[in-house]
């Protein structure tokens, strides 16, 4: 059975959620375990692992395009090489500034298979080439992926 307090959090959630996450920090802080809204906890807590592994996939699919163009679209290399080049710098510091969990370094390493045939498809439907010219499987080693010096 809820209490009064539990409630109150409960509603203030719906509410005002910046106000909920004040006092619930304040609570945890204090050990007022009684008195948390452990629901709703709970469910941003998951939320916010949840939101680390999407922008992993976010950074490493955009990574795997800007590859991908530069690897293989000849025809634009000449206009579009030195923003491709600074858009790969940019989602390797986004993931390097994600890896200092070794959790979600992990993760990327097992998502790298599953992501790279979506950035194949949006690169062949960004550059209009036939699907031929991009490899079925990721030709990019991970040390490559990181490697802050590395471009095709």
């Amino acid at each position: 059975m809820l209490t009064q307090v539990n409630e109150k959090m409960q509603k203030l959630y719906a509410e005002d959620f910046v106000l909920w996450t004040e006092i619930t920090s304040k609570q945890i802080e204090q050990r007022d375990i009684e008195n948390l809204d452990w629901e709703h906890l709970l469910e941003e807590i998951i939320a916010l692992g949840s939101e680390q592994k999407r922008k992993v996939d976010s950074y490493l699919r955009q990574l795997l395009i800007h590859l991908l163009l530069y690897s293989y679209w000849e025809s634009e290399k000449d206009y579009c090489q030195k923003g491709w080049e600074n858009e790969i710098d940019n989602f390797r510091f986004e993931l390097e500034l994600l890896f200092r969990s070794k959790t979600l370094y992990n993760y990327f390493l097992e998502e790298i298979d599953v992501i790279y045939p979506k950035a194949r498809k949006r690169a062949i439907k960004k550059t209009g080439l036939s699907s031929q010219i991009f490899p079925q499987k990721c030709p990019f080693t991970v040390a490559q992926l990181l490697d802050n010096d590395y471009l095709p």
